[in-house]
């Protein structure tokens, strides 16, 4: 088996012939074609796949990915891919990303990749955007939260809806105000969903979907099939699963196989290394070291945790518990929440190897200032 340089045409036709038997060669062409880097392998001498990689400012894309119909199923793609995949390492890009076919992404999510955006279709087929980071961000990525109640941005203490405070009554005002700081993510959390058990909130979500860039996830409330799709369907980006996943394992499990383990953020609320539910308010037996290892094994690569002793008290983060889920599990993007108060806190879990931390009530009560956060962007 051999992987060498092959002619724009060679991949014409063999995309054509695989992906588009019924369409004529100039269907498969686009007019940047030629500047692309195109690639074959080769076993036994017969050419079995083919792709074409395209490089612009440090990004990668490749396009016209097919493998012989007669050879697909023998790790043929597969060898090709890792093959482009491990150039774009050794030459210092930054990501790599296709467009790909919905039904036929898993391929890509063995190498890393992730779905990004909405799906949309094209002749008639649904495609969606699949991408991998190569070059990992130097800095720990700050997500800043933002909990909604009757509309409302505010922060509980300890998860107490008693200890309610009203920061502001326009929250997409406050996550314009994070988009202006430099910051990329939005952790936004339906209080009165998880409250009701069902997502109430979602026009909050629709307008800062809509008005910003900011790539959230979202939770609270999410508790059946149709709780996931408003949530998708209202611009978030991840739907963030908790308690669920406690309590009901076929359920989330369902949804990972479904939708991707990609558009999932599963939330761990800990005490004592032991997972609890309910508000905080019941401790279960389940060890979070289980609970991890049992959803990774089903694909889930971001989680974050929380130490519900330490919420919203800022008191400071739990960065020993961080530091042994780390250790424990150091392939996983790991984020950190709860008892953030100075920058010396961020600096700490930057330094136990997480890769983000929400930060919320430090944020609110000025602990923190968003410039201050620049330096992590």
């Amino acid at each position: 088996m051999s992987i060498q340089p092959v002619s724009s045409n060679e991949v014409w036709v063999m995309r054509q012939t695989v992906m588009y038997p019924h369409e004529n060669i100039d269907f498969v062409k686009l007019e940047d074609d030629d500047r692309g880097m195109h690639l074959g392998l080769y076993d036994y001498g017969e050419l079995v796949s083919v792709v074409s990689v395209f490089e612009k400012d440090g990004s990668v894309q490749f396009r016209k990915f097919a493998t012989k119909t007669n050879w697909q199923g023998k790790g043929y793609g597969s060898s090709l891919l890792k093959h482009v995949m491990d150039w774009a390492v050794r030459n210092g890009k930054k990501n790599i990303w296709c467009n790909a076919r919905l039904s036929a992404t898993g391929i890509y999510r063995k190498f890393g990749m992730q779905a990004v955006g909405m799906p949309w279709q094209k002749y008639g087929l649904d495609f969606i955007k699949m991408e991998k980071q190569l070059l990992q961000s130097k800095r720990m990525q700050i997500i800043p939260a933002i909990d909604i109640i009757d509309g409302k941005c505010v922060r509980l203490t300890q998860g107490d809806y008693e200890q309610k405070k009203i920061y502001n009554e326009h929250p997409l005002e406050v996550a314009k105000q994070f988009e202006d700081a430099g910051l990329k993510r939005l952790h936004l959390v339906d209080l009165d969903g998880a409250k009701a058990g069902a997502v109430k909130n979602w026009k909050v979500l629709e307008a800062i979907a809509g008005k910003t860039e900011l790539v959230i996830d979202f939770g609270g409330g999410i508790k059946t099939e149709k709780d996931v799709n408003i949530v998708f369907e209202s611009g978030a980006a991840l739907a963030t699963i908790g308690s669920l996943a406690v309590k009901n394992e076929f359920e989330f499990v369902k949804w990972l196989l479904q939708y991707g383990a990609e558009k999932f953020l599963l939330g761990a609320d800990v005490k004592d290394e032991k997972i609890t539910v309910g508000g905080w308010l019941e401790t279960t037996d389940i060890s979070i070291y289980d609970f991890l290892k049992k959803y990774i094994d089903h694909g889930v690569q971001q989680v974050f945790c929380t130490d519900v002793s330490k919420d919203g008290l800022l008191a400071g983060p739990s960065v020993e518990l961080y530091k042994n889920i780390i250790g424990r599990f150091p392939k996983l993007n790991f984020i950190a929440s709860g008892g953030v108060s100075s920058l010396k806190d961020l600096d700490d879990l930057e330094a136990a190897g997480c890769s983000g931390a929400i930060v919320g009530k430090a944020i609110y009560e000025n602990r923190i200032t968003l410039d201050e956060l620049k330096k992590f962007s």
